[in-house]
C-alpha cells in the first residue's frame, strides 16, 4: 500500500509561512505530480513527505499510520533528487546495493535485488561500470535504481531530470511513466516543467504560494482551470487573457482563449497585423496585435505562409472561451 494523505499540513521557517494548510489525498499506486513556479513550496511539501522536514503543524499519514514525526528511515519512502548523489569511487552494482548493505541484507539477496532493478532499468550492461563512465541519463537510472532496491510504499521525485539536455528529458519522462506502469507503485514527483506534469501524472497538484489552486487528472485542469492562475499555467504556449470591453461583452472581468482555440479566418471578429512568426515545421506560432485587445498568441498547425506586419483575422473557436470573475475565478457557462 502506498497511499499518503495530508490533513492542514503547515510549515514556516523564521515565522515565514511556506505551506499553508494543505489538505490532499494521493492514492495508493497513483502518479502525483506538484507542479507551480519557484518558490512556491513543492519541494518543501515533497521534504515534509519524506520527513526530510518536520512540519509546523498538521498530520502526515502514510499507508493509513501517521509518520508526522516518523524519522526518514521508517516512513517506507525511497527518495530521488536533482542530483544523482552517487558515490564515484563505486561501481554501478555497488552504488544499487549500498542502502542494502547499510540495512544489513545477505549477500545474495542484495544480488539478487540489484538484478532484477539493474533489468527494469536497461543497466545491466553497466553493472561494473563507474558513474563517470556513464551519461547523464544512465547515472539517474542508477540512482532510480537504488531506489527501487528498497521496495519503497512510495518513491519521491524531486526534479530529477532538471539537470539534463531536452533530448534526454523527453526519453527519461518516457522511462519513469513505463517503471510506473510496471511497478505499480505510488509516485509523487515535483517539477516546475508544466509539461512533465501533462505527460506524466495521474494527477497534478498545482501550487501558488505554498497553497493549492487546484488538483485533478492533465486533460481536467486544461479543460477546466478553476482560477486564472491555473488557466495560465497550465498550456504551453500560455493562454491568452483579455480584459476590458471584449470580456465585458461575456459578462465578466476577464475572458481567457488557448492559442491552439483561435483560427486564422479573414472575417473574424478580431482583426490585427503579426509581430512575429514562428514556424516550426509541425506548428507555427503567431504573435498578433489585435485592434482593442493587445497582443494574442496564436498557434496554426503546418506551415502557415504569414510573416512580420501581415494583417490577419482571427476567430475563438465555439464553446473554447474560459470566463473568470473579478476575483479571477471561472466562471461556469
Amino acid at each position: 500500500m502506498g497511499e499518503i494523505v495530508l490533513s492542514e499540513v503547515k510549515k514556516s521557517f523564521g515565522g515565514v509561512s511556506i505551506i499553508q494548510g494543505i489538505d490532499l489525498t494521493i492514492d495508493d499506486g497513483e502518479f502525483a505530480v506538484f507542479v507551480g513556479p519557484s518558490g512556491c513550496g513543492k519541494s518543501t511539501l515533497l521534504r515534509l513527505i519524506a520527513g526530510l522536514e518536520d512540519t509546523s503543524s498538521g498530520t502526515i499519514s502514510i499507508d493509513g499510520h501517521d509518520a508526522t514525526r516518523l524519522p526518514p528511515a521508517r516512513r517506507g519512502l525511497a527518495m530521488v533528487f536533482q542530483s544523482y548523489a552517487l558515490y564515484p569511487h563505486m561501481s554501478v552494482r555497488k552504488n544499487i546495493a549500498f542502502p542494502l548493505r547499510m540495512a544489513g541484507m545477505p549477500q545474495d539477496e542484495q544480488a539478487r535485488k540489484v538484478e532484477a532493478a539493474a533489468k527494469v532499468l536497461n543497466l545491466t550492461p553497466y553493472l561494473d561500470r563507474r558513474p563517470g563512465q556513464l551519461s547523464g541519463g544512465q547515472r539517474q537510472r542508477v540512482a532510480i535504481g537504488r531506489a527501487i532496491v528498497r521496495e519503497p510504499s512510495a518513491f519521491l521525485f524531486d526534479e530529477p531530470l532538471s539537470n539534463l539536455d531536452a533530448a534526454l528529458r523527453v526519453s527519461m519522462r518516457q522511462e519513469i511513466s513505463e517503471l510506473h506502469r510496471s511497478l505499480k507503485t505510488t509516485m509523487v514527483y515535483v517539477t516546475h516543467d508544466q509539461v512533465e506534469a501533462m505527460t506524466m501524472a495521474d494527477k497534478i497538484v498545482v501550487l501558488n504560494a505554498g497553497r493549492i489552486e487546484q488538483v485533478g487528472s492533465p486533460l481536467e485542469l486544461y479543460k477546466s482551470p478553476a482560477n486564472l492562475f491555473v488557466a495560465g499555467f497550465i498550456g504551453s504556449p500560455k493562454m491568452n487573457f483579455i480584459a476590458g470591453a471584449e470580456a465585458a461583452k461575456h459578462g465578466v472581468h476577464t475572458i481567457g482563449v488557448r492559442p491552439e482555440h483561435i483560427v486564422l479566418a479573414a472575417d473574424g471578429p478580431w482583426k490585427g497585423v503579426v509581430g512575429l512568426a514562428e514556424h516550426l515545421g509541425s506548428d507555427t506560432f503567431l504573435k498578433v496585435q489585435v485592434d482593442g485587445i493587445g497582443p494574442l498568441t496564436v498557434r496554426a498547425g503546418g506551415e502557415v505562409g504569414l510573416n512580420y506586419g501581415d494583417t490577419v483575422g482571427l476567430a475563438p473557436q465555439a464553446g473554447k472561451l474560459h470566463r473568470f470573475d473579478e476575483g479571477g475565478r471561472a466562471v461556469a457557462g
